[in-house]
């Protein structure tokens, strides 16, 4: 909206304004954005979660020392949401096509979110959707996306082609030529890259939500993530880095770095009052919200393979819930005293404090390895 107005519209009048059209500037600013747009109205909106009795249902299993919580007002994503879309409005060029695809993947998820979150508050249980149900609306929103996705591909904005780690020169294709050509119906040659799409963002909000369990934790781990998608954002966007670095160039998705800023900030400002003791959660509206927006720019940007290494800490919480659960299953064996992975440690005897603080470092040192591999190919 502020590029719109101040480059576009009043740059010819008044040349000052040109520092507009830098992507940096505009980044810089959507950052400091979205972090004073947390800071301030986050009391607000504590207080207002309080008045209508919004508190966070501990579940009798975890450990003792959550038991204090309960109570605590959560749904806070509201805060993060509000905190990133807005800055993104007012610093991006809104007529970029992947801007609106990520800002309406960051609703979808984070309504769906809303919705669980809202079934527990009036049900006080710590039970909201049917597990079936919310699986398959993450699945709708993820199939939206990546035909959104395709229909770029169809106007050459896009790319299906797979970014590997460590290869500059192999882009496998995910499409399925034959069977378009077998079938007549060109479209269903994208399906392995829907599927893949699908398996990406249902795992990386899933995965968020998960290491949603102690305060600051999960914001924490996505400050970093999305710092490092920041970085592969604007280079993945940028013509003489891109060529530099051997990537694939794609000049439109560079405005996503404006997006990935505001992410940045906005988790910097809840962390503020999210980190320990926390006052507010972010509940499932916030941690699905930011694992699909996490997940979607990787997906855009063409660093899905990446995304194991720059949300490290949510994979290795997603799979010590599967292995956790596979092992009881086959075995009737647990192999962590619980899951998700955290409260393995807290019940090892770790204080919260030092387990979100040891995650954190684990999380920055992934995403740093994850920068590395831009050279090292």
């Amino acid at each position: 909206m502020l590029y719109w107005l101040l480059y576009e519209k009043l740059f010819p009048y008044f040349h000052p304004f040109r520092i507009f059209r830098y992507l940096t500037f505009r980044t810089a600013f959507a950052s400091l954005t979205a972090l004073l747009i947390a800071l301030v109205i986050g009391p607000f909106v504590i207080e207002k979660l309080r008045e209508f009795q919004i508190g966070q249902y501990i579940r009798e299993e975890g450990p003792e020392s959550h038991r204090k919580k309960s109570g605590t007002p959560t749904m806070g994503g509201v805060l993060i949401a509000i905190a990133i879309l807005l800055p993104t409005l007012l610093w991006s060029d809104l007529s970029n096509p992947f801007v609106w695809i990520v800002m309406l993947s960051t609703l979808a998820f984070g309504a769906i979110g809303f919705a669980d979150d809202y079934i527990k508050v009036v049900q006080r249980r710590n039970l909201g959707l049917r597990a079936r149900a919310k699986t398959q609306l993450q699945v709708a929103v993820s199939c939206a996306i990546a035909a959104a996705l395709v229909v770029l591909q169809q106007f050459h904005l896009f790319s299906t082609n797979l970014t590997v780690p460590f290869l500059k020169s192999w882009h496998p294709a995910m499409t399925w030529t034959w069977l378009g050509a077998v079938t007549h119906l060109g479209w269903l040659a994208f399906l392995p890259f829907v599927l893949f799409v699908v398996l990406v963002l249902v795992g990386s909000s899933n995965a968020v939500n998960l290491t949603d369990g102690l305060d600051g934790l999960a914001i924490g781990c996505t400050i970093i993530s999305a710092g490092a998608l920041t970085v592969l954002t604007y280079v993945s966007g940028h013509v003489v880095f891109a060529d530099y670095l051997e990537l694939q160039r794609m000049p439109l998705v560079g405005e996503l770095t404006v997006f990935c800023g505001a992410m940045v900030g906005a988790s910097i400002g809840f962390l503020w009052y999210n980190a320990h003791p926390a006052e507010i959660f972010m509940g499932d509206v916030g941690s699905l919200a930011l694992g699909g927006a996490i997940a979607t720019v990787a997906v855009i940007i063409r660093q899905e393979l990446l995304l194991p290494f720059i949300g490290g800490i949510f994979v290795l919480e997603a799979l010590s819930v599967m292995l956790q659960v596979g092992s009881y299953k086959l075995r009737k064996k647990r192999i962590f005293k619980m899951a998700p992975l955290h409260h393995h440690f807290e019940l090892l005897g770790w204080k919260e404090s030092k387990v979100i603080a040891r995650f954190w470092i684990a999380a920055l040192v992934f995403a740093l390895f994850a920068l590395t591999t831009l050279k090292l190919r």
